[in-house]
């Protein structure tokens, strides 16, 4: 039997104007974690949707234990116990939990469906992993973080041997990503194999036995984990050395440009609760202020209440002296900020348009871009063409390319490009660097750095604690919805900034 339980050969996979994997080849061992590292675009969802079923090679092999297969569609993949968890979330929002969960695995009873033993089985995984979620309440009701539980447990509840991990930490705490390592490598221990697609050095470095690396689809080479380091698997991914501590100068805040008084914002989960109690702060001109929290903690719903996306039920919202606390989104976004959202795909793109549309939709009325309620075309492109440049924007048909076909990197990359050339005196950024490469990252952050020091707001929301500690000038916690210490990066640590995270302090007062 081949040592390999898995082998990609020589895989080619061509879209219109770009070839995304060029004569690839991976193998996976029985029983190890394979890391999958490359910058966005570099081609890893794809190979991974080919081994999935997703997509048809145009050359290429795939065999299982030695022997040849074919894997025209996922349920050909599930039958050879290949299971996916999905970067980009495939999931019925209408659907509950339990309904996505089971949903092409159902179980029936004289031809009715039997919810019963299932909801068994996912609440005895959801302990046994501690991946807590509701098995009743709709998809639509949950956080980006939950959302992803339920991808996971959706591969669990399969009993798959053969496990593929995209991005899966992307949107979880530092303590769900610890307990996801840690079932992970349970899961080699009981002899499963497992490719794991991360931009996270210190995840491969945690679990991964090996890691091949991907650099504009073309593979740059496989190499023992043990053998290798930081520095020298960063530069196999983007061709270049890459700095990997955030470089700034200390703030310089000047005049208050958000004033945050007492604000109330419900719960999008739970009607007649608040999901945000009494929350204040400031942010001024020339400095970074940081929101950490747990997922689930209320900031979304406090940067709904900021942005428009929620409603404030009680206190005050002040931009550059003016209340805005019920001024309409349009008037928020022309006038105060930009906004860089947790979930790109149902607040920051619509994914049908080509990108070039994408980059004005918060500015297709003005001048610059229509004239008597007609679209300037040829002005949207070059405009488009320029964002594209700039922040390097990896796209198969440029400013036409459907976004929806685009890598969530990419995608990423694209709102970013956006909101940052806006100019806007305040820039909200949720979840800024989610599912960016290194190479990307380093870029994000000096750009964070830059705006501040040309005299911008910055409000970063971030679950990643080095982000937080390395970017930020100030640092809120938010914990259960109220605001529960606030600290200076140079005089505490990531574990005393995880305790009050925890709810295990707290009650610090905020100014």
């Amino acid at each position: 039997m081949s040592e390999y339980v898995i082998e990609m050969l020589g895989i080619t996979k061509v879209f219109p104007g770009i070839i995304a994997n060029d004569n690839i080849t991976l193998q996976l061992k029985k029983g190890e974690i394979h890391a999958l590292l490359g910058e966005n675009g570099a081609g890893k969802s794809t190979l991974m949707s080919i081994l999935f079923g997703l997509y048809k090679p145009e050359k290429g092999e795939i065999r299982k234990n030695g022997d040849a297969v074919s894997i025209k569609n996922p349920n050909a993949a599930t039958y050879h116990g290949i299971g996916m968890v999905h970067q980009h979330f495939k999931l019925v929002d209408v659907f509950t939990v339990l309904e996505n969960i089971i949903l092409g695995s159902e179980t029936t009873k004289y031809g009715f469906l039997s919810k019963n033993d299932a909801r068994k089985k996912v609440l005895a995984l959801s302990e046994k992993y501690g991946l807590s979620v509701d098995p009743d309440i709709k998809v639509e009701n949950l956080t980006v973080g939950m959302q992803q539980r339920v991808e996971i447990l959706k591969m669990l509840y399969r009993e798959n041997d053969i496990l593929i991990f995209d991005e899966p930490t992307a949107v979880l705490t530092p303590k769900e990503i610890e307990e996801l390592l840690k079932t992970m490598k349970s899961f080699r221990e009981e002899g499963k194999s497992i490719l794991f697609i991360t931009h996270k050095l210190d995840e491969i470095f945690a679990v991964a036995d090996r890691v091949t690396v991907l650099r504009k689809g073309k593979c740059v080479g496989t190499v023992n984990t043990k053998d290798t380091d930081k520095n020298t698997l960063s530069q196999m991914m983007v061709g270049r050395p890459v700095e990997l501590k955030v470089k700034k100068d200390k703030a310089k805040p000047r005049e208050t440009i958000l004033q945050v008084e007492n604000i109330n914002v419900p719960s999008r989960l739970h009607k007649g609760k608040l999901a945000v109690k009494n929350a204040s702060f400031t942010v001024h001109s020339g400095e970074i202020l940081c929101i950490a929290g747990i997922d689930g903690n209320g900031q979304s719903e406090l940067v709904g209440g900021i942005t428009g996306l929620d409603r404030i039920t009680g206190g005050k919202v002040t931009a550059l002296g003016q209340d805005i606390t019920h001024l309409p989104i349009r008037n928020r976004n022309s006038d105060f900020l930009s906004h860089i959202p947790e979930d790109r795909h149902k607040h920051g793109l619509v994914l049908d348009f080509p990108l070039m549309y994408n980059f004005v939709l918060q500015r297709y009325f003005e001048s610059d871009f229509q004239h008597l309620g007609f679209i300037k075309t040829d002005a949207i492109k070059s405009y488009s063409e320029g964002l594209i440049d700039a922040f390097d924007v990896r796209s198969a048909e440029g400013t036409g390319t459907i976004t929806r076909s685009m890598s969530g990197g990419n995608q990423q990359k694209a709102v970013i490009a956006r909101e940052f050339d806006r100019g806007k005196p305040l820039i909200i950024a949720v979840q800024p660097t989610r599912g960016l490469d290194v190479g990307a990252i380093e870029y994000i952050h000096s750009q964070l750095v830059r705006k501040r020091d040309e005299g911008h707001g910055v409000l970063l929301v971030s679950l990643e604690l080095d982000e937080v500690m390395n970017l930020s000038d100030r640092i809120l916690v938010i914990h259960e919805g109220e605001i529960v210490g606030e600290f200076s990066p140079e005089n505490t640590s990531a574990r005393e900034i995880g305790l009050y995270m925890a709810g295990t302090k707290g009650g610090a007062d905020c100014e």
